[in-house]
């Protein structure tokens, strides 16, 4: 018996993919819902979801890495066009309207991924 033999593959360190999931999300809404003071735990799950988006390929995990980087890029858009839109006193609502979309689309897809299925494509 050689010194790796030892090792089963379950006892790897770190976290695996689910619970690699679980943490973007995790990221994600604590940065959302602290109404951006948290700002960077977004930033977090985002680089964290592009660097894990290659391990990920060809598993039910990659939907969700998809999803959350689509997410931050979509919600980002649209308060920044929220933000220019509140010089003509209507980016107010606008951003609301994306705050609730973004809050709407981590709480799908985190649901999804509770239930260990990939966050169906849509809204």
């Amino acid at each position: 018996m050689t010194q790796g033999d030892d090792i089963s593959p379950d006892m790897d360190k770190g976290l695996n993919q689910r619970q690699l999931v679980h943490l973007m999300y995790g990221l994600f809404a604590i940065g959302i819902l602290s109404a951006g003071l948290f700002g960077v735990a977004v930033l977090a799950a985002v680089v964290l979801a592009y660097l894990k988006r290659g391990d990920m390929v060809g598993t039910v995990y990659a939907g969700h890495v998809d999803w959350i980087i689509r997410t931050f890029w979509w919600g980002l858009l649209w308060l920044v066009l929220s933000v220019l839109a509140s010089m003509i006193f209507v980016g107010f609502i606008t951003g609301l309207v994306a705050v609730i979309w973004i809050v709407y689309r981590i709480a799908k897809g985190w649901l999804a991924h509770c239930a260990g299925e990939t966050p169906l494509p849509g809204l």
